[in-house]
């Protein structure tokens, strides 16, 4: 008997969802975060709160990359950092300790947090990463935009890069968390660009 591999998923739109249209959708999104992030399956029901209440955050935007079985394989969303923000603080004790103040005040000044961007598994390297990030930020205001993504070669890492993201702040390591992250940021609006060939 021939077997032969599931076909990918492949990207056919790519939406801007309200709160109230993630909300409808959070299971089908944690289980792609969960997925994306190989995290134990109980992960989700943890942070299901966490993103419920990043969704009443000023500046708050989500786009999502859609199958064209209208399944979800791609989800980012992020909000305008500040003061007070679990994140923001601890980046900014990060940055405060190893570049000085004046650094940190440079960086968290008007910033987009990137929150979340995870794609399927078997639909990773074909772009939809890339566009998530260009459309979710294609909107904002802010003066830069940052982010934390776990450290090692990744396809994160490579996006990023190729997005031109700079290191802020590396190895750095989150309270309650034993990995070490790289803090990443860059100078708004993305540059756009033609679709990056695979």
């Amino acid at each position: 008997m021939l077997v032969t591999a599931a076909p990918s998923p492949h990207v056919q739109r790519f939406a801007e969802l309200t709160s109230d249209e993630l909300r409808d959708r959070l299971r089908e999104a944690l289980e792609l975060y969960v997925m994306a992030m190989r995290y134990p399956k109980g992960t989700a029901e943890q942070r299901a709160p966490m993103w419920l209440a990043h969704m009443l955050r000023p500046g708050w935007r989500c786009v999502a990359a859609i199958d064209d079985s209208e399944r979800m394989i791609g989800i980012a969303y992020g909000y305008d950092g500040a003061a007070g923000q679990w994140w923001h603080e601890q980046v900014r004790r990060g940055i405060t300790d190893h570049l000085g103040q004046g650094e940190a005040n440079l960086w968290l000044e008007n910033y987009f947090e990137l929150t979340e961007l995870h794609v399927r598994p078997d639909s990773q390297g074909r772009g939809a990463g890339e566009e998530l990030v260009r459309q979710l930020v294609s909107r904002a205001s802010n003066r830069r935009v940052l982010l934390s993504t776990p450290e090692g070669p990744s396809r994160a890492w490579r996006l990023y890069r190729r997005l031109e993201f700079v290191d802020v702040l590396r190895n750095y390591r989150f309270a309650g968390d034993p990995r070490p992250f790289g803090v990443l940021g860059r100078e708004l609006p993305l540059v756009t660009q033609e679709p990056h060939s695979r």
